[in-house]
């Protein structure tokens, strides 16, 4: 038997009408005869499932926000997909977070 815990920013579990999100989860995977297992516990929050809008985002417009926000390219990535593609919101929301880490 192996256990080890996983380094996981959150857990998604995506049901038909709903999805339950846990957020700064502790998860173990356990691997017993070649099956694996994982217990995942932290703080829950249910929402309605949305339809999902797939956004593209050139690579040059990914690496512009990660420049002026100085952060990594998928920090900017994911902020733009928070703001729907908006360049500057993207910009100006990780300058924010940015902001209130270094306080």
């Amino acid at each position: 038997m192996k256990v080890n815990q996983l380094a996981c920013e959150r857990v998604v579990f995506v049901l038909a009408d709903k999805e339950i999100v846990i957020e700064d989860p502790t998860v173990t995977l356990i691997e017993v005869q070649g099956e694996r297992m994982y217990q995942v516990t932290g703080r829950e929050v249910e929402k309605p499932r949305e339809e999902q809008v797939i956004l593209e985002f050139s690579e040059e417009d990914v690496k512009l926000v990660a420049e002026q926000a100085g952060v990594s390219m998928d920090e900017a990535r994911n902020a733009l997909k928070e703001t729907g593609g908006d360049l500057a919101q993207a910009i100006i929301l990780l300058q924010a977070r940015k902001g209130s880490t270094n306080v």
